[in-house]
């Protein structure tokens, strides 16, 4: 937890999990239906340059619709453009989620350097009158129930065919906004990590 802060916050908080991946223009490897000895072969631009970062959380409180807000951030390789999630792009995100979510947040997450650098630290502490930050122990994603909306988008996105890093983009999100709508996929994301799920009053 981000200093020796009280918890009162906690109590009545949504218990929010954050995660990160990202994806360039090699697809990922699955399988499929084919003729018997014919392999099929999907022609795909991986010869482009770019990356897809996505940062996602998972939030959840009892007798409230469990939620996922994410945001995506695309990297063209250009002068002074971001390479992934940094601390601005963090706290933009967890401002927006505060809001949308109408209450304070636990947030769980893992050590990455952007989340324990000086400048993170600092921002967390200028807003713990509604957040409280718990990291995860080390390589322990089996305890973060955002690794399962990467397998699930990992799925969806075999073997694709795009023309370039933004319609990749594109792409990354039409998969990930029916998961917004998919509150039990959700709970069985949390289930997994071993936490119970209260059903929604």
């Amino acid at each position: 937890m981000a200093g020796d802060k009280s918890t009162r916050a906690a109590w009545g908080s949504w218990l929010v999990f954050a995660d990160e991946s990202g994806q360039g223009l090699r697809p990922p490897r699955g399988k499929t239906w084919a003729p018997q000895g014919r392999t099929p072969v999907l022609m795909v631009s991986a010869g482009g340059s770019g990356r897809t970062s996505i940062a996602a959380l998972i939030c959840a409180k009892p007798g409230m619709r469990t939620r996922l807000i994410y945001r995506t951030l695309t990297y063209h390789r250009r002068k002074h453009e971001p390479r992934g999630f940094g601390v601005e792009q963090f706290t933009a995100l967890l401002q927006a989620a505060h809001a949308q979510l109408g209450g304070p947040i636990s947030l769980v997450w893992d050590s990455l350097p952007e989340h324990i650098s000086a400048e993170m630290r600092q921002w967390i502490d200028a807003h713990a009158d509604w957040l409280l930050v718990y990291r995860l122990p080390a390589y322990a994603p089996e305890l973060n129930p955002v690794e399962g909306v990467w397998s699930n988008l990992r799925a969806k996105v075999l073997n694709f065919a795009v023309g370039g890093i933004d319609q990749l983009t594109i792409l990354i999100k039409n998969r990930l906004k029916p998961l917004q709508y998919r509150p039990d996929l959700l709970n069985g994301f949390i289930v997994k990590t071993g936490l119970a799920i209260s059903d929604p009053a």
